[in-house]
């Protein structure tokens, strides 16, 4: 059948005016995600912060190089130096509750607080290996990754760490578990781990290249995030059994592809990357799409914390900690 151009305009006008209600939807739909309020905090230190932890809006604690460790308990609007007892560079923060804390370092560094950080004792570890990553899955049972390819394991609540066989020699820097049971580690040369007994056995899995992985973070059994240099960016939505490359493309204003050191979600639909020179990410449907990463601070950030949906914290160089504050 021969159209008429009558009819062939009309259809172009149809298409043309569906092409703008797209648009207008699309718009829309941008406009309505929640705004972000970015505020830098006061440390009053040169020093950069590895770690950052909130147990909840008020509560928090930083560490960093030197054994530096800072607290707040007003949000960070106040940041008060605290004496870890060390020299050592702290890596990682992990508070079981407001009280009972750890921290990890080089050369083999644990040490726990069981006053809200007021006070630090070392846990002598057969290890000198530097350790990177910690987490606990209840107030007993908990995990420490490090150089060397190091699992360190508790099921007593610290007072005693095992390690655990994993397989490799790769530099571990993250571990997260969704219980005492199912948990995925993280490292050099695109090194994953999973375990599904706690860590008895450690299964690598295959990922699609040998960059170095930082960070690891699962919302749920089946669906976990991975970053790494170069802007790696990795999921899973098989529990870990294969990871899609979902790397973030530099975008218009970028000059290098920078690296991704820290990720977290607040729901499965919510989450949120950072990286060197200030650079954060953000995803509200699930990582489909992520914002076009913009920074803010100069500094890199390393550490990357939230104590709900609307309240988070990044921590890095030169004492910096940022404040993110989701509105709704």
């Amino acid at each position: 059948m021969t159209r008429s151009p009558h009819s062939t305009r009309a259809a172009l006008r149809l298409v043309l005016i569906l092409s703008v209600l797209a648009a207008c939807g699309s718009l829309s739909a941008r406009a309505a995600d929640p705004a972000l309020v970015i505020s830098q905090q006061k440390t009053n230190t040169p020093t950069t912060l590895m770690a950052v932890q909130f147990k909840d809006a008020k509560t928090g604690w930083a560490v960093g190089s030197g054994g530096a460790m800072f607290s707040t308990a007003d949000g960070g609007k106040k940041w008060k130096k605290q004496a870890s007892g060390t020299t050592a560079l702290l890596t990682g923060v992990f508070f079981i509750d407001q009280k009972t804390g750890w921290v990890t370092g080089a050369g083999g560094t644990l040490r726990r607080s069981v006053n809200g950080g007021e006070s630090w004792t070392g846990h002598p570890l057969e290890t000198q290996q530097p350790l990177y990553g910690l987490y606990f899955a209840s107030p007993t049972v908990g995990w420490a990754v490090g150089g060397g390819g190091t699992i360190l394991h508790t099921t007593d609540g610290g007072a005693h760490w095992v390690e655990q066989a994993s397989g490799t020699s790769a530099a571990l820097y993250a571990v997260h578990f969704l219980d005492d049971r199912r948990g995925t580690v993280v490292g050099a040369l695109g090194t994953v781990l999973s375990t599904q007994d706690g860590g008895s056995t450690w299964v690598p899995q295959v990922t699609q290249g040998a960059v170095t992985l930082f960070d690891v973070y699962f919302t749920d059994a089946s669906t976990g995030w991975a970053v790494g240099n170069a802007g790696a960016l990795f999921q899973t939505n098989d529990g870990g059994a294969k990871w899609i490359d979902r790397t973030l493309p530099c975008g218009k204003t970028c000059t290098k592809v920078i690296d991704l050191l820290k990720v977290r979600f607040t729901s499965p639909q919510e989450g949120w990357i950072v990286g060197e020179r200030g650079m954060l990410y953000r995803t509200t449907d699930a990582g489909f799409t992520w914002s076009e990463g913009k920074p803010v601070t100069t500094a890199s950030l390393f550490g990357l914390t939230f104590a709900d949906a609307n309240h988070g914290w990044a921590s890095g160089e030169g004492g910096t900690i940022v404040h993110l504050e989701a509105s709704r």
